[in-house]
């Protein structure tokens, strides 16, 4: 089954890498480098899943959950972290913020996608 993912990232490199490998499994990728443009997107497109790194400029990815979250049109949307903070304690940290899951940086391709349908709803 196909879904929609969100993917927010503001770097381009693995913005494109994230979203053509969603496409390559059959999946409807969506791209947005701010937080401004994930919230706009996430409220025009209704994704199943948002993959969302957790620094970005100017909105981090803990600020954007928390939007998410208090929209009732938005807050049954599973949220992922994809990040490179990897130290004892940031997936406790992550997790108790409301993340559905925690995915860490750098991907590993082979698994990423299968890894990340994992969260949604609709696989």
């Amino acid at each position: 089954m196909s879904i929609r993912v969100l993917v927010v990232e503001d770097d381009p490199d693995s913005l494109e890498l994230m979203t053509y490998l969603f496409h390559a499994f059959g999946h409807e990728a969506i791209g947005a480098g701010s937080g401004d443009a994930a919230l706009s997107l996430a409220l025009s497109t209704r994704p199943d899943l948002i993959l969302c790194d957790l620094r970005l400029p100017g909105m981090d990815g803990f600020e954007i959950l928390s939007r998410i979250k208090s929209d009732p049109s938005l807050q049954s949307i599973p949220v992922v972290a994809v990040t490179a903070y990897a130290m004892p304690g940031d997936r406790e940290r992550v997790m108790s913020a409301g993340f559905r899951g925690y995915v860490t940086k750098p991907i590993d391709p082979q698994t990423f996608v299968r890894q990340a349908e994992e969260f949604s709803a609709r696989v």
